[in-house]
Formats: structure tokens, sequence, C-alpha cells
């Protein structure tokens, strides 16, 4: 089953999750052995998230709290951690995570990794700003590849 890992460095990682077992697979690539946290921000997508991410100070995602800001439509509270991107089904079921998700997932990500990198070289005037410019090139990313 087609996943994809994001880590907080902006890397995605493609995963070939089997159907049977596959939560505790996920609870491996996040790095919780107790709980995960499973976040609907796209109808046929779940991103499953650290449960104590913040509490253990883990690193933020910015990759992927672009892409679940950009689905929702709306700037999202941070997230942390190794995070996991897989389908949903209209059931709420963990599935396959089908190839234009998967599009918006990489494109999002390259696309903070290089924002990030021009960052460094000339910051952004202020956080609000940052909020601002990588949101719209997040939901460009998204409706883009549509």
């Amino acid at each position: 089953m087609r996943a994809l890992r994001i880590d907080p460095d902006t890397t995605v990682a493609e995963l070939d999750l089997p159907r049977t077992d596959v939560l505790s697979l996920i609870r491996v690539q996040v790095g919780s052995l107790d709980v995960v946290d499973q976040g609907v921000y796209h109808h046929r997508a779940v991103l499953h998230l650290h449960g104590s991410s913040r509490a253990l100070g883990l690193p933020q995602n910015l990759a992927a709290w672009a892409l679940a800001s950009a689905w929702r439509g709306v700037a999202l509270y941070p997230l942390a951690g190794t995070i996991v991107v897989t389908g949903r089904t209209a059931d709420g079921e963990v599935t396959a995570l089908d190839d234009d998700l998967a599009e918006h997932v990489q494109a999002v990500a390259d696309t903070v990794r290089e924002t990030l990198e021009r960052w460094r070289r000339r910051p952004p005037l202020s956080g609000e700003a940052a909020i601002g410019e990588l949101l719209a090139y997040a939901a460009r990313d998204v409706t883009s590849s549509l």
C-alpha cells in the first residue's frame, strides 16, 4: 500500500506498507510506540502524527503543515515530527495514497525546501509574512496539480 513519509527536514520518502498491521508499521515510521494521531485535512488522505510530538519537543514539520493548511484552506496549528500520509476511503479506513495527492505532497515539500533555502539568504520581513508566503505557495501547488 502506497504511503509517503514527510520528515521535518522536508524530505519525502515513498513507503510500501502491507495492508495487514499497517497502523503498527505507521507507528514505527513516526517514531511512536504509543499514540499516533490521525489528522484528516483532505477527504481522501490521512496524516498520521506522533501523538506526543509537541510535548516531546520534536522539530516542526513545515512541509506537512503547509500541505495540511493548503488542503484545509486555512493556516493550521503547528505539526511536528515525522508524518506519514496515507489514503482514506469514504468509510474512513486507511488505504493507498492516490497519485494526485502524492503529487501534492512532493510539490509542497519541494516548495517549502526551496523557500527555506531562499530565506537563509534573505529572511522574510516577519513571521506573518513567512506564513503568508508559504501558504500561498502551498495553495498554488495543490491547485496547479489538479
